[in-house]
C-alpha cells in the first residue's frame, strides 16, 4: 500500500477531529437502529406485515412471511420524460428477478422526484431545483419508513437526485445500500460544437431552428447527458466513495453489461444485509475517509462545483463536517488527470474508453492520494475499483484497469498530469468566501481587475447584453441568487453571454451568491459567495462602478472601496416577490426561510439531527443516548 500524501493525511485527521462528537452520535444511533430492527419485519404486527405484502405475487408473500430471507427496498427516480431516468423503467423487474434467484425478494419502496436543470434552466422551475434535493431526501426516508426492508437499492443519476438519495439513505444508516446508475447516453454532437452554436445564437448569428437542431443532436437518446457536469460527477462520487459496484458508472443503458451489473447489485446488497454474511451498513461505508476520497476524485477530474454544496450536505447527514478550506487544501496537491468537457473536448464516453475510473482510481491510490483501506459495497478496500466489469462467456467478471491510458488527451497518469493541482479554489476577501473552478479557465483569464456592474437577476444581464452594454471590461455582480433569496438557481444563461464578451478581448468575470453548476466553464466565475446577500452578505454593499479584484490563483476577491465608504453602505436586502409564487414556489417558502449558508451545504436540514446540541448540552453524549435507548 502506498504511503498517504501528507496533505491528505492532515486534512483527513482534521475532519475526523472536527467531526468527533457528531460522528460518534450518528454511529451510536445507527447501532441502536440495527439492534432493534434485524430482521426488520419482526417488529411489525401481523396487520402491518399483511399491508406490506398484500399486492405481492404469491411466492414473494411466502418468502416475506417466513422472515428467513432479506427483502430489498427499491427507491427509484424513474420517469420517462428525462433521458437519464427513463432507463430505470426496466430496473425493478431485473432486481426482483435477481433477488428471487437467490430465494429473496425485492419491492419498489417508493419514488422520488427527478427534475432536470437542463429543462428548467432560466425558467421559474429552476428556483425549486436545489431544494428538490431536500424533497428527495425526505421522500427516500418516507419510502424506507415502512420498516419492511433489510437492504436498499438507490436508483438515481442526476444533479440533486443522488445527493438527495444519499442524505435520505444515511438516515437509515443501519441498512446496506448500493447505488445503481443507469449510464450515459451515447455520444452525439460534440460539446465544442454545441457551445459554439449557443454563442452564435446569443449573438444573433443563427436562429432558434439551428439552435434546437444542435441541442437535439447533443441530447438525443436514453441516458445521462455526456458532458462532465453534476450528473456524471455524481457517478464518480458514488464509485470513488464505494457505493457503486466497481466500474458501474459509465456503462450505457439497455446493454447486457448494464443489466448484469444491475442484477449483481441486487445479489450483492443481499449479501451485505444483516441476514447475509458480510453485514456492511451505509453508515459505515460513508465515513471521514470516504468523504475525503470523494473530494479527491472530484478534484482529479475537474468535477462539478455543485458538490461544494452537495458533498458538504451529505457528509453532515452522516455526522461529518467538511468545509471549503478542506477542498482548497486538497486541490493544491491533487493533480488534474482528466480533461472532460467543459475542461476539455472529450465527453464521459471518451473518458471511459480511455481507461476511465478504474485507471484514475488506481493512479490516485498508487500516488497516496486516496484512502485504500476503506469499506465499500464491493468489500473492504478501494482497490476493487481499479478493476473494470466485463461479460466473459456471459458471466460478469472484473479485470484490472488498463496499464496505460488509451488517450492521453483525455486521461493521464499522475506522472504527467494536465495540471499539478485540482483546479478548484477558495477565494475570500471583503466580499465573503466563495469557490471558483479554474480547470477550464485559461491562465490569462484568471486575474481580472475591472469595474462592477450590479444585477439583481440573470434576466437583467441578458437585457444589458442585448443593449450592447457589455462590450467592455467588467465584473458582473449578480446578487439575490442564494438559497434564501430564490432557491439558488443555476445561472447557465450567463455562460454564452459572458463568453461572447471574453472572446471579444474584454476582461470579464462573474461574482454571485448563486450557482453555475457542473458546467462552469471558460469564464472565471466566483460562485456560492457566502454569506448570501439576503443573509447579510457583504456582496450587498457593492455598487456599479466599484473596482473588483479577482485573483483566482491567489484566492483573492476584493472590492476596492475605501473602508470609511464601505462601512457606511447599507447591505441591500430586497426580496424579489416574483420568486415567491408561481410554479409551486409558494410551497417552498419554508425551505427558503430555513436554508443554511452555502458553505454548510445550503441545506434546510443543517447538521446531523441533534448533533448541534452536543457542543451546548454536555449531558447529551453517545453513551447517554445509548443508555436512554
Amino acid at each position: 500500500m502506498s504511503t498517504l500524501h501528507a496533505v491528505l493525511d492532515r486534512v483527513t485527521n482534521r475532519v475526523i477531529e472536527r467531526s468527533r462528537q457528531s460522528r460518534a452520535l450518528y454511529l451510536t444511533r445507527i447501532e441502536h437502529a440495527r439492534a432493534q430492527h434485524a430482521p426488520v419485519r419482526t417488529v411489525l404486527s401481523c396487520a402491518n406485515l399483511a399491508h406490506g405484502f398484500a399486492a405481492a405475487p404469491a411466492n414473494d408473500k411466502l418468502v416475506i412471511k417466513e422472515l428467513r430471507k432479506p427483502n430489498i427496498g427499491i427507491v427509484t427516480s424513474y420517469n420517462d420524460m428525462l433521458s437519464a431516468h427513463q432507463p430505470y423503467e426496466r430496473f425493478p423487474e431485473l432486481i426482483r428477478a435477481a433477488a428471487r434467484r437467490v430465494g429473496a425478494t425485492a419491492q419498489v419502496a417508493g419514488g422520488v422526484p427527478a427534475m432536470c436543470d437542463g429543462v428548467t434552466q432560466g425558467n421559474p422551475g429552476m428556483e425549486m431545483s436545489l431544494f428538490s434535493r431536500e424533497v428527495i431526501a425526505m421522500s427516500t426516508a418516507v419510502a424506507l419508513s415502512h420498516n419492511m426492508f433489510d437492504a436498499a437499492l438507490m436508483l438515481g443519476v442526476c444533479d440533486k437526485i443522488v445527493p438527495g438519495l444519499l442524505i435520505g439513505a444515511l438516515q437509515f444508516g443501519h441498512l446496506p445500500v448500493i447505488f445503481v446508475p443507469a449510464g450515459p447516453m451515447t455520444s452525439g454532437l460534440s460539446n465544442d460544437d454545441k457551445a459554439r452554436i449557443r454563442q452564435q445564437f446569443a449573438k444573433g448569428e443563427v436562429g432558434r431552428d439551428a439552435l434546437l437542431e444542435a441541442e437535439s443532436q447533443a441530447y438525443h437518446g436514453a441516458g445521462t447527458c455526456t458532458f462532465y457536469g453534476t450528473a456524471n460527477s455524481n457517478q464518480l462520487l458514488m464509485e470513488v466513495m464505494g457505493l457503486h459496484l466497481p466500474g458501474a458508472a459509465f456503462i450505457h443503458p439497455n446493454t447486457p453489461l448494464r443489466d448484469a451489473l444491475t442484477a449483481r447489485a441486487a445479489e450483492r446488497v443481499l449479501e451485505l444485509s444483516a441476514m447475509g454474511n458480510e453485514y456492511t451498513p451505509i453508515g459505515h461505508v460513508i465515513d471521514e475517509r470516504a468523504i475525503v476520497n470523494g473530494i479527491v476524485g472530484l478534484l482529479a477530474t475537474g468535477g462539478s462545483t455543485n458538490h461544494t454544496l452537495h458533498l458538504v450536505a451529505a457528509a453532515r447527514a452522516a455526522g461529518i463536517v467538511i468545509d471549503w478550506t478542506d477542498f482548497d487544501d486538497l486541490s493544491a496537491v491533487v493533480p488534474l488527470l482528466a480533461r472532460i468537457y467543459p475542461n476539455g473536448k472529450a465527453d464521459v464516453n471518451h473518458f471511459h474508453a480511455a481507461g476511465g475510473l478504474a485507471f484514475l482510481i488506481r493512479e490516485l491510490i498508487q500516488g497516496g492520494l486516496l484512502h485504500e483501506d476503506v469499506r465499500t459495497v464491493a468489500g473492504n478496500g478501494l482497490s476493487h475499483y481499479a478493476e473494470e466489469p466485463r461479460l466473459l462467456e456471459d458471466k460478469l467478471s472484473w479485470v484490472p484497469a488498463t496499464a496505460q491510458t488509451l488517450d492521453d488527451k483525455v486521461l493521464r497518469p499522475r506522472a504527467t498530469p494536465f495540471a499539478a493541482d485540482g483546479g478548484l479554489r477558495l477565494v475570500e476577501g471583503n466580499l465573503g468566501r466563495g469557490v471558483i473552478k479554474i480547470s477550464a479557465v485559461a491562465s490569462q483569464h484568471r486575474k481580472v481587475h475591472a469595474p462592477a456592474i450590479v444585477f439583481d437577476d440573470q434576466e437583467a444581464v441578458q437585457r444589458a447584453f442585448d443593449a450592447g452594454e457589455l462590450n467592455r471590461d467588467f465584473v458582473a455582480v449578480v446578487r439575490f441568487q442564494g438559497a434564501r433569496a430564490n432557491g439558488m438557481p443555476e445561472l447557465h444563461r450567463l455562460t454564452p453571454l459572458l463568453g461572447v464578451a471574453q472572446d471579444a478581448g474584454f476582461h470579464v468575470a462573474l461574482v454571485t451568491d448563486g450557482r453555475m453548476s457542473g458546467a462552469s466553464g471558460k469564464v472565471p466565475a466566483v460562485i456560492h459567495l457566502s454569506p448570501e446577500v439576503l443573509a447579510g452578505g457583504p456582496l450587498g454593499r457593492v455598487r456599479t462602478g466599484d473596482m473588483i479584484e479577482l485573483d483566482a490563483d491567489a484566492g483573492i476577491l476584493r472590492a476596492h472601496v475605501p473602508d470609511e465608504v464601505w462601512a457606511t453602505r447599507d447591505i441591500h436586502a430586497m426580496q424579489d416577490e416574483a420568486s415567491t409564487w408561481g410554479f409551486g414556489r409558494e410551497l417552498f417558502a419554508v425551505f427558503r426561510q430555513a436554508a443554511g449558508p452555502a458553505e454548510e451545504g445550503a441545506s434546510v436540514f443543517g447538521m446531523y439531527p441533534a448533533a448541534a446540541h452536543v457542543a451546548t448540552s454536555p449531558e447529551i453524549t453517545p453513551s447517554s443516548i445509548k443508555e436512554q435507548a
